[in-house]
């Protein structure tokens, strides 16, 4: 039988609600395209998925909020939107809906679709394992397919009954991406300047409450290796605010906020430091040694403390089992304890060589040498949609 579907080609919504979830979204929807040409997009998503053909619903950077305090001023707007979202997705029946990451906005989204005949799927699987373990029953209770990036993921979701596939880690599509000595040409680096990267946040809080932290520690980097430079990859959203809190920074930090100018930063960067996050994974997988600095409003802090199970927060030490990386949180993310670490993985050390032999390891359990994740996720997507 022909349907509308199968003449125009499929109509697929997706919601994103960051930039990393943007950047899955991206790469989802090119690797759809390949598979299926004539697939439709519809949706809310940012620059990467609007190069795909997105034409959002609603700025995305609207839902770039994080932690109690911070999202409170902002919960009225976020209402409105998810029933925007929700009533949006009602109008146009899409093949399939397919929220990315951004939990607290998607499952609130997915949870007025249950039962509307529109298969829903979530692309990042919340992190039951770490905290609030109950939420796989619930998510199991409106979700239809559930892809996941870790690969001891998917049996807390099945034991509910909500299909799930490991797909691996997107970042592992990026690795070998960069160019080094494109970027130490384009910024005139000779070879022995070393290159300290830093990575403050992708949103305005995470950026305002670690750059000053940050400053210190590159102050103290400066007067005992006055031969580096600062690369900053940031994003767009963030850039002006990054660029302008660091014009009295010591050593002339370059600020980039393009996907290449960031690959290539990574290739030719010595280590970092930075925010908590995926971008721990993208420096693993570009064999950048770098520790990890995060600092969360207090009461945020407070009451993750008592609610996390693990006693890591970076998917690399998840993976293996053991803290290759270091991690410098809430009253440890001081200018005093960061700055001995850096500045051995600034050097030629043992504990430099260790996280590089660590990283291969990991990739290799995140599916690198595999398929490429977001091949696997499209396939998956499409198969969903061919069942309807």
């Amino acid at each position: 039988m022909t349907t509308q579907s199968s003449i125009n080609g499929p109509k697929i919504m997706l919601v994103a609600g960051e930039a990393s979830g943007d950047q899955l979204g991206g790469r989802l929807m090119a690797a759809i395209k390949a598979q299926a040409p004539n697939a439709r997009f519809i949706g809310v998503g940012g620059p990467r998925m609007e190069r795909e053909g997105l034409s959002s619903l609603f700025p995305m950077n609207e839902m770039s909020v994080m932690g109690l305090t911070e999202v409170v001023p902002h919960i009225p707007h976020l209402l409105k939107r998810i029933s925007q979202t929700a009533k949006f997705a009602r109008s146009e029946h899409p093949d399939v809906v397919i929220t990315i990451d951004a939990p607290d906005f998607s499952f609130r989204v997915g949870k007025k679709l249950k039962g509307k005949g529109i298969p829903l799927v979530h692309y990042v699987a919340p992190s039951v394992w770490a905290w609030r373990s109950g939420r796989a029953r619930k998510i199991a209770d409106f979700l239809d397919h559930l892809l996941a990036l870790l690969p001891f993921e998917p049996p807390y979701f099945e034991k509910e009954g909500l299909p799930t596939t490991f797909i691996g880690h997107s970042a592992v599509e990026e690795r070998h991406d960069g160019d080094a000595d494109r970027f130490r040409a384009q910024h005139a680096l000779d070879g022995d300047t070393k290159l300290l990267a830093v990575l403050p946040g992708s949103r305005n809080s995470e950026v305002k409450r670690l750059l000053p932290i940050f400053k210190a520690v590159v102050t103290d980097i400066a007067a005992k290796h006055p031969n580096t430079r600062i690369v900053v990859p940031t994003v767009a959203k963030v850039a002006d605010v990054v660029t302008d809190e660091m014009k009295d920074w010591p050593l002339s930090p370059i600020v980039v906020s393009t996907d290449q100018e960031r690959h290539d930063a990574f290739a030719a960067a010595n280590c970092a430091l930075a925010a908590s996050g995926t971008v721990s994974l993208e420096l693993a997988i570009s064999g950048v040694p770098h520790v990890i600095a995060y600092q969360v409003n207090a009461l945020t802090g407070w009451v993750a403390k008592r609610l996390i199970k693990i006693d890591t927060v970076t998917i690399v030490n998840l993976v293996l089992g053991r803290k290759l990386i270091p991690e410098f949180l809430q009253s440890r993310c001081k200018p005093k304890k960061i700055i001995p670490v850096l500045d051995e993985l600034l050097g030629d050390s043992p504990a430099r060589q260790e996280q590089k032999d660590g990283f291969d390891e990991a990739c290799r359990l995140l599916g690198f040498g595999d398929r490429a994740p977001s091949e696997k996720a499209a396939e998956q997507i499409l198969k969903i949609i061919a069942k309807k």
